[in-house]
C-alpha cells in the first residue's frame, strides 16, 4: 500500500497565504494516480480552512501516515515554517510563542522508526530546509533512517517565495510529477524530482535542499514511456554489442527509389532512439544524411546504459 498525506494551509489568523491550498489540491490530484490513470497513492487530504490545521491534528495525522509497514509513506506540506534555536517547526493555525506547530525533529523521528519501506518528505515552507538536520545533540549532520528522502523547497536560512497564486517551489513540482521529471521508462522519483526543481532554479533563487539514504530511488509517479518498451527492447538486436556500430544505406530511407520496407522499420526505430538521445549518427549531424551517404550510427553513453539493462532482462 501506498499512502500520502497531503497538508496545505492558508488560513494563519495573523499572517495569511494564498497558494498553499491550491498546491495541496494538485499535489494531491498528481499523486493518486499514475499517468495512464491506474491508481496511485491513498491521499489523505487537510486543508484549511477547511479542517482547523491545529498542532493536535497534523501530530496526529502524521503519526498515523508513518504507522505501518506500508511500501511508501509520502508528507508533502505547504504553509510557514518556522525555525528558532531549537530547530525548525511546521506551523500550525493555533501557533503562538514557544508552541509554533510540530517541530520538525519530531516528524523526522516518526519517519526514522516508521516500518514503511520506502519514506518520503516534502516541504514548500520558509526555512524547510531544518529538516532532516535535528538540533538535538548540537549536530549538523543529516540523520536519517535507511529509505527515507527529504526534499525541501528551501535552506534552513531562507524564505519560500509564492508567485501567482501558487508557491514557485510546488509549481515546479508540479511540471515535474507531469512529466518533466519523468525517465525514458517514465518513471519519477525523488532524486529526478530535486534535479528538475534544481535545474529549473538559479543560484540566486531560493535554493532546494535534498537528502536521502536509499540503496535505489522508489518511483512516486509512472507516465508512459517517452519511447514504447517494444522499440527499446529492439537495441540489442540493431547493436550486437554497446562499442558496435549500425551500418546504413538509401535503402533505409523510405523516400529514396528503392526503399527496403524490413530497413524503413528498422530506421523508424532507430530515429525514435536518437530522439531520447540514446542513439546519433556517425559522422553526420542527421540520420537522413547518415543513411543517404550510407554512414553509421552508434550508441550513446546513455545508450550503452539502456542496452545493458535490455541485455540484462530488467527492461
Amino acid at each position: 500500500m501506498r499512502k500520502a498525506l497531503v497538508v496545505g494551509i492558508n488560513a494563519y489568523p495573523s499572517s495569511p497565504l494564498s497558494g498553499c491550498v491550491n498546491d495541496a489540491a494538485t499535489v494531491a490530484t498528481l499523486l493518486e494516480t499514475h499517468g495512464d490513470g491506474s491508481p496511485n497513492f491513498s491521499v489523505r487530504r487537510i486543508t484549511c480552512p477547511d479542517t482547523q490545521v491545529t498542532r493536535p491534528v497534523l501530530r496526529e495525522a502524521i503519526e498515523q501516515l508513518f504507522t505501518g509497514d506500508s511500501e511508501m509513506a509520502l508528507l508533502f506540506f505547504a504553509g510557514h515554517g518556522y525555525v528558532k534555536s531549537t530547530g525548525g517547526y511546521l506551523v500550525t493555525v493555533d501557533a503562538k510563542k514557544y508552541d509554533e506547530g510540530v517541530s520538525m525533529d519530531e516528524i523526522l523521528n516518526l519517519a526514522n522508526q516508521s516500518r514503511a519501506k520506502n519514506k518520503v518528505i516534502v516541504l514548500d515552507c520558509c526555512h524547510s530546509g531544518a529538516m532532516g538536520s535535528p538540533t538535538l545533540g548540537n549536530s549538523g549532520i543529516a540523520q536519517l533512517s535507511e529509505g527515507l528522502s527529504v526534499l525541501t523547497a528551501s535552506r534552513d536560512s531562507e524564505g519560500a517565495l509564492e508567485a501567482n497564486g501558487s508557491g514557485v517551489f510546488t509549481s515546479l513540482l508540479s511540471d515535474a510529477l507531469q512529466g518533466g521529471a519523468a525517465d525514458l521508462r517514465g518513471n519519477i522519483t525523488p532524486g529526478s524530482l530535486y534535479a528538475y526543481v534544481d535545474e529549473a532554479l538559479g543560484a540566486w533563487d531560493q535554493r532546494p535542499i535534498f537528502k536521502t539514504n536509499v540503496t535505489s530511488f522508489a518511483t512516486l509517479r509512472k507516465l508512459p514511456p517517452k519511447v514504447p518498451f517494444e522499440v527499446m527492447r529492439r537495441i540489442t538486436q540493431y547493436f550486437s554489442t554497446p562499442e558496435a556500430e549500425h551500418k546504413l544505406d538509401p535503402s533505409y530511407e523510405d523516400t529514396e527509389p528503392s526503399p527496403d520496407p524490413a530497413k524503413v522499420k528498422m530506421f523508424k526505430d532507430l530515429q525514435k532512439l536518437q530522439g531520447v538521445g540514446l542513439v546519433v549518427p556517425v559522422d553526420e549531424d542527421f540520420m537522413y544524411f547518415a543513411a543517404i551517404n550510407s554512414k553509421s550510427c552508434r550508441l550513446t553513453a546513455l545508450g550503452y546504459q539502456y542496452w545493458r539493462l535490455v541485455n540484462e532482462k530488467r527492461l
